[in-house]
């Protein structure tokens, strides 16, 4: 299964950017999505930029990875 994640532009040279998802830095495409700028938050697939995302939209997905994060580190895995 894949998944796409946002992420925030912080370098951006021609179609070649730099994007950071909670912390973690990596290289996509925005060749997809040439009106994408550096400090927008973008929707990135497979290492393309597929679409610009809202920022509040954004800090939920990252709140609910960081949730997940917390929860694999707990001793007693039990949920509901």
């Amino acid at each position: 299964m894949c998944l796409a994640i946002p992420a925030r532009i912080v370098e951006l040279e021609a179609d070649r950017a730099m994007v950071d998802a909670m912390g973690n830095r990596f290289k996509a495409k925005t060749t997809l999505l040439p009106e994408a700028k550096l400090g927008d938050v973008v929707l990135v697939h497979a290492g393309f930029a597929i679409s610009l995302v809202d920022e509040e939209e954004a800090k939920k997905t990252w709140e609910l990875f960081a949730e997940i994060e917390n929860f694999e580190k707990t001793q007693n895995k039990l949920s509901g």
